[in-house]
């Protein structure tokens, strides 16, 4: 253990949150998210939701200034849901923002998501019951 750093986030979590550069991105995938098989390097946070681990995540993380730097997974055509989560993650993202660079999520398509997972740095396995609750974090600079 050590001081600051919210014990939510592994070893593992925290080498890979210290080996990513600026623009690197980091998924957080929900319980039914197909990590292993879109991600090139997969760590878990098993029993956790996304909301308290990107409380923590975002208290280390600097978000990049470039294009939106939180991602969601857009709701599919034809599928009647309205993720509550969303604007959970909203406040979390505004609370962190010391930089000023978050206006709104970007929103890609299930499929495209997948994709941009395949290019991510790593992704994070969760225990996140809520639908559409993947999001995707660029990795910014420390000013």
């Amino acid at each position: 253990m050590l001081r600051k750093i919210p014990p939510i986030i592994s070893a593992d979590l925290m080498r890979i949150m210290m080996e990513m550069g600026h623009g690197d991105e980091l998924c957080l995938g929900d319980a039914n998210f197909p990590a292993y098989a879109n991600a090139p390097r997969v760590t878990s946070a098993d029993g956790h939701n996304i909301s308290e681990l990107l409380d923590a995540i975002l208290s280390l993380f600097p978000l990049d200034f470039c294009e939106p730097p939180v991602v969601l997974m857009a709701v599919m055509p034809g599928h009647d849901v309205k993720p509550t989560v969303w604007e959970t993650y909203r406040e979390i993202v505004k609370k962190h923002d010391v930089d000023g660079v978050f206006s709104d999520f970007a929103f890609v398509e299930r499929q495209a998501f997948y994709e941009r997972t395949r290019r991510c740095y790593a992704a994070v396995t969760t225990g996140e019951r809520a639908l559409y609750g993947n999001v995707i974090l660029k990795k910014g600079i420390v000013t």
